[in-house]
């Protein structure tokens, strides 16, 4: 569907708000649109958004599109972070601008090459794509987790996807931390790798949630 660069800004908003948060809708003011606008026409012509007394809402299609750009805004996030290493606010700003070229297709090649991350760099939540779904599938990866990484590969360690805090306090703990070179010497029994000249050897169940950005 071909939507404006406005419109879908405030379907990204409309998401975060009522998916996300459970808001049950937003107002004009809240979404910084007119009745009489250009979005909100679009938004309703479009059957993405109800308007209930000057209260926006999602509509079952609206939810399934902002829910797509909300995952090319965070999957552009996480490839200008890792891989374009960029920093700071201006990573927001470029996704701004870079989800808007994501079409489907092209968002489900970068979601394979960073190794279907789950969440973006602040840690919110990237919804899931068909691709994160298919089994079986060979991914040309930049980033990929530890548990797929080949013996003898080497890397730099993007980030780490561990949402139990004791399991992130035993990666940390080993000085497993983003930016740290990191060496697969073998993945069978367990996972030993290098970082500096320290050795550690841990089960899949830890070495999944290890993201590295392949360099050899």
């Amino acid at each position: 569907m071909n939507i404006s660069q406005k419109t879908e800004e405030v379907l990204e908003k409309l998401y975060i708000e009522i998916i996300e948060q459970k808001r049950k809708g937003l107002s004009y003011d809240e979404l910084k649109i007119k009745q009489d606008g250009a979005e909100h026409g679009e938004l309703i012509k479009k059957n993405l958004a109800l308007d209930k007394n000057g209260i926006i809402k999602l509509t079952k299609e609206g939810e399934v599109e902002a829910r797509d750009v909300v995952r090319r805004h965070r999957l552009a996030e996480r490839l200008l972070t890792d891989v374009f290493d960029l920093k700071g606010v201006c990573v927001h700003d470029s996704a701004c601008e870079f989800e808007h070229i994501l079409h489907r297709g092209i968002d489900e090649q970068i979601c394979r090459l960073l190794g279907h991350p789950t969440t973006c760099p602040h840690g919110t939540k990237i919804p899931e794509g068909k691709c994160c779904k298919e089994k079986g599938i060979k991914d040309t990866r930049v980033i990929a987790p530890l548990s797929l990484v080949k013996p003898g590969e080497k890397g730099k360690i993007s980030y780490i996807q561990a949402e139990e805090k004791n399991k992130l306090q035993t990666i940390m703990a080993m000085g497993i931390l983003p930016g740290m070179e990191i060496t697969l010497l073998q993945n069978f029994p367990s996972y030993l790798f290098k970082v500096g000249n320290s050795q550690f050897a841990v089960d899949e169940n830890i070495a999944k949630d290890v993201f590295i950005r392949i360099t050899k």
